[in-house]
Order: C-alpha cells, then sequence, then structure tokens
C-alpha cells in the first residue's frame, strides 16, 4: 500500500482526495488545510486524519508521498516541506508564479533526492491517449499541423471565477499561465519538443489582472505547427463545457482527427466520410477521470518502478516555453527556444 497524505482542500483538490480514494493500493492517511474545517470535510468523506499544519502532520504520519493541492504561491513552502522529511511529492500545477521560483522548486527536491512529480494532468485525459496511440501508429499519416480551441465559457462578468477558484481573478499572468499551460504540454506530448512560439494575448474582461484571450502558434521539431486559441469568455458546443475545455483537430496527410466537447474523436480521411472513432473511457471526476489516472500512474511507479511521466525535472521545460509566449506577446515577434 502508498501511504499518501493530501494538502490542500479546496475546490480542486477534492477532486485529488475522491481518486486517491478509489484507488485499490493507496491508504490515503492525512487531509490538511489552513481551514481545518475543509480538511475535516475531506477526512470524512475519503479518510485518513485531519490537519491544519502540513509539518506537524508530516511528521506525525510519515506518509509515503504528499499530494500538493494547493495554490502556486505556496509550493515551494510546500515542496521544501516534503523535501526536508525526505518524502516523495506530487505537486499541483502551475508549479510556481515564476520560472526562477520553478527551478528552486525542482533544485530543492534534486537535493533532496525525492521524486517530484507535476499533478499536469491534461496529457492523462483519455482522448489525448487515444490521439498519442493514432500519432505513433502512423494513422495520420505525416502530422503537418494541429489546432485546439478553448472555449470553457466561464470568464464574463464580473462574478467570473468566483465560485470555485476566486483567486484566478488576481492572476497577472493567467491564461497562459494557468490554463495554456495544459496545451503547452498536451502539445509537448502529441507533437514532440517545441522550438519556437509567437503570441498574441489580450484582457477581454476588465476585472480580472491577467489575459484571457488569445493565440500562440507552435513551431514543433520535425515541422508540425500547433495554434492554440483561447477565449475563456465563449463556449463551445458541450454538455459539459469543463470536460475538454475546448475542441482539437489534429490534421496529417491521410485525414484529420477531430476532438469534440464532449469527448467524442472522429476521423476524416482524405477524399473520405466522417468515421466516429470508437475507443473506451470513463466520463468521471474532472476531464474523463484524468486524475485518478495521473495518480493511478505515479502510484505504479512508487509501488512497482513503471516509467515515470511529469517529473518535475521535464516539466521546467513548459515553464521555459510559458515564459518564451509572454516574451513574444511583449515584443510582438516569434521567440526561439534554446
Amino acid at each position: 500500500m502508498l501511504r499518501v497524505a493530501v494538502i490542500g482542500a479546496g475546490f480542486f483538490a477534492r477532486f485529488h482526495y475522491e481518486a486517491w480514494a478509489r484507488l485499490a493500493d493507496v491508504e490515503l492517511v492525512g487531509a490538511c488545510d489552513l481551514d481545518l474545517s475543509k480538511a475535516q470535510s475531506a477526512a470524512a468523506e475519503f479518510g485518513g486524519q485531519a490537519w491544519d499544519d502540513p509539518a506537524a502532520m508530516i511528521a506525525a504520519l510519515k506518509p509515503d508521498l504528499i499530494d500538493v493541492a494547493t495554490p502556486p504561491a505556496t509550493h515551494l513552502a510546500m515542496v521544501t516541506l516534503a523535501s526536508s522529511a525526505g518524502t516523495a511529492c506530487i505537486c499541483q500545477k502551475p508549479l510556481a508564479p515564476t520560472l526562477e521560483e520553478s527551478r528552486e522548486i525542482v533544485r530543492v527536491a534534486k537535493e533532496a533526492g525525492i521524486p517530484l512529480i507535476v499533478h499536469e494532468n491534461f496529457r492523462f485525459q483519455p482522448w489525448y491517449r487515444e490521439i498519442k496511440r493514432w500519432i505513433d501508429d502512423g494513422r495520420l499519416g505525416e502530422p503537418y499541423q494541429a489546432t485546439f480551441r478553448l472555449r470553457p465559457g466561464d470568464g464574463q462578468g464580473p462574478e467570473a471565477y468566483l465560485s470555485r477558484q476566486p483567486y484566478f481573478q488576481d492572476m497577472e499572468r493567467f491564461l497562459i499561465h494557468e490554463t495554456g499551460i495544459h496545451l503547452i504540454d498536451v502539445f509537448r506530448f502529441l507533437f514532440g519538443e517545441i522550438e519556437a512560439v509567437y503570441a498574441d494575448l489580450r484582457r477581454l474582461n476588465p476585472v480580472i489582472a491577467g489575459e484571457d484571450a488569445g493565440h500562440v502558434l507552435f513551431s514543433c521539431r520535425g515541422g508540425l505547427r500547433a495554434l492554440f486559441d483561447g477565449n475563456r469568455l465563449s463556449g463551445h458546443v458541450a454538455e459539459n463545457p469543463r470536460l475538454t475545455m475546448g475542441e482539437l483537430a489534429v490534421e496529417g496527410s491521410d485525414g484529420t482527427l477531430f476532438l469534440n466537447g464532449d469527448g467524442g474523436l472522429s476521423f476524416l480521411p482524405l477524399g473520405g466520410q466522417m468515421q466516429p472513432v470508437d475507443y473506451a473511457w470513463e466520463n468521471r471526476g474532472f476531464g474523463g477521470d484524468c486524475v485518478a489516472a495521473l495518480q493511478a500512474h505515479v502510484t505504479e511507479h512508487m509501488l512497482r518502478g513503471g516509467v515515470l511521466e511529469n517529473t518535475g525535472a521535464d516539466y521546467l521545460r513548459n515553464i521555459e516555453i510559458e515564459d518564451a509566449i509572454y516574451q513574444s506577446a511583449r515584443e510582438s515577434r516569434r521567440i526561439a527556444l534554446d
């Protein structure tokens, strides 16, 4: 059994607790939040002891893995606590408010010799795993380009984001730092390394501090171009607009693979007719149960030594790309990455 303690018990953290609670080879031993009532609620529903002091919880329970599900500004302190205890750590994204602090988090974990995994769950969404299989199997031929249209439709008016994650309104970097980072990681997962970016970002809702719309063009190794077209104010066709958060088209020499807002995939072969793609997934939790898929992946690594995705060291590349996007938007030019 893998003994897990979670720090944070806010809106999204509950997806973490629910997933840990149903993994057969995991024991959820602790729930911690500065608001003890939230920790008590999580512990009562999903198991473990409730705490309001993360250091005391770690010292008392000595978990095998600490899952940090707190806002980005707290992550360095939380990973430092885990590192001091010699305990493996999963840390939510955004990893930190800045690239420099993200590098410090990775350095602290590396010097302590602990595994550090970033909770970047979009790549574990079942539609992206299926699209990756199609690309790797060569069923699209030579991939040419891809476009993702982010349209969650939750960013309008003075009450935008307040019901779930109110700190969104105060983030000076928002669309890319909080949301677009998912697609940076997905594009790297699907299409390989990103070599250059060009970005045009803007703010539509005046009540928030950061940008909430924009376009980013990614140049990927091998020549593929990927476009992120994001607008948090507009919606898309979906029963649940937060399921996929938008729509994707991946175009290749043999046809185009489409993802719709309900998690459905369809394939248009070159010169042929659109055909549905049948693949297995469960509409549970968040994003096709991607939180549970990520946590099962980490559990497999911790208990049986499976290959690990999303290490902190590898994830730094995503944040370097994010930084280049903001530089591109400021300077109105294409930015090449090392």
